[in-house]
C-alpha cells in the first residue's frame, strides 16, 4: 500500500513515520506539496498515486487562528476538503485528523463522535469546518480521527514548554480547570496504521490515551517524570490557577475528554494511561 503523509514534518507526521509497518510504501514528500491549492494538491495526488493519504497537516497554534482566521480556515478546511476531492478522484482512501476542540466543553462526561459540536474558537471552528466538508465529499467513506493534547519529543508542544519554562523560572503558574487527556503522537500514529488496516473501517472515531488530567496534573507529572529521569536538576513550585486568572486569545473547553470504547471496539486497539505514555516520551528525550 503506498500512503502519503500531509505534514509529514510534524509532530504526528514523524511519529507516523516512525511507527509505519514495513509493508506500506510511504511518500512523505508534502513539502512539494501545497494543500491550500488545488492545482498542487491534484497534480500531487496524480503524480504521486496513493491508496492511502494521511491528512497530519494542520493550522494548530490555537491563539494565533484567532488573528488569522483566514490562514487558519485555508489549512483546516479548504487543505482537508482539496485532499478530499482529490482523493475522490484518485480512489484512494483518507484518514483526516480533528480535534477534540470541536466541541465546547460544556459536558461532564466523555464526548461520543455524535455529541454536536460547538467550538469555542476559530482553531475548532476551523477544524470542524474541515470536518464538514470531507464528509460532504467523501460521505461515509470518509475517516476522521478526533483526537487533543498531542505531544511528541519533536516539534513544539506543551511538554516541552514545560520542560524549557521549568528550567528557567523559579516558579510556575498553570491552569487546573481546563480537563482533558494528553496524548503521545507515537500512540495516535500505532492507532492510525491500525484504522489503515481495516479497509472496511469508515466514519468518525475518537483516540486519545487512557485517563484524565489538567493541565496542572499534566505540569506536575512532568516535572515529577523529569527529574528522575535527570532531565530536570530541580525542581520548581508549580501553582494552579483558574482561567480566568490566564487569559488566552481564544477560549478553550473546560473539558475535553473524548470517548474512546467505540474506537475500541472496532479496531481493538486499547489505549495507555497518559503518564506511561509521558514517561515513555520522556525517556526518548533522554537518551537523545
Amino acid at each position: 500500500m503506498k500512503v502519503l503523509i500531509t505534514g509529514a514534518a510534524g509532530q504526528l507526521g514523524r511519529s507516523l513515520i516512525k511507527t509505519a509497518p514495513q509493508e506500506y510504501v510511504l511518500n512523505n514528500r508534502d513539502k512539494d506539496m501545497n494543500i491550500t491549492d488545488s492545482v498542487s494538491v491534484a497534480e500531487s495526488l496524480h503524480a504521486l498515486t496513493p491508496d492511502l493519504v494521511i491528512n497530519a497537516a494542520a493550522y494548530t497554534a490555537v491563539d494565533r487562528a484567532e488573528s488569522e482566521p483566514d490562514e487558519a480556515f485555508a489549512v483546516n478546511a479548504r487543505g482537508a476538503e482539496l485532499l478530499a476531492r482529490s482523493c475522490r478522484e484518485q480512489g484512494a482512501r483518507l484518514i483526516h485528523i480533528s480535534t477534540d476542540f470541536v466541541f465546547d466543553g460544556a459536558k461532564s462526561r466523555p464526548y461520543v463522535v455524535t455529541d454536536q459540536r460547538n467550538p469555542l474558537g476559530v482553531y475548532g471552528a476551523s477544524k470542524s469546518d474541515g470536518e464538514d466538508r470531507v464528509q460532504s465529499i467523501l460521505g461515509e467513506a470518509a475517516i476522521i480521527i478526533r483526537t487533543g493534547w498531542l505531544y511528541a519529543a519533536e516539534g513544539h508542544n506543551f511538554v516541552k514548554t514545560m520542560l524549557r519554562l521549568m528550567q528557567e523560572k523559579n516558579e510556575l503558574a498553570v491552569i487546573a480547570d481546563q480537563v482533558g487527556t494528553p496524548t503521545w503522537a507515537v500512540s495516535l500514529a500505532q492507532l492510525i496504521w491500525r484504522v489503515a488496516s481495516l479497509a472496511q473501517l469508515r466514519g468518525i472515531l475518537h483516540w486519545s490515551d487512557a485517563g484524565v488530567a489538567s493541565w496542572y496534573d499534566f505540569a506536575v507529572a512532568i516535572e515529577e517524570e523529569a527529574l528522575a529521569l535527570g532531565l530536570l536538576a530541580r525542581a520548581t513550585p508549580i501553582m494552579p490557577v483558574s482561567s480566568e486568572a490566564y487569559p488566552l486569545p481564544a477560549r478553550r473547553p473546560a473539558y475535553s475528554v473524548l470517548d474512546k470504547q467505540a474506537t475500541i471496539k472496532t479496531t481493538g486497539f486499547m489505549p495507555v494511561h497518559w503518564r506511561a505514555n509521558l514517561r515513555l516520551m520522556l525517556k526518548e528525550l533522554a537518551h537523545a
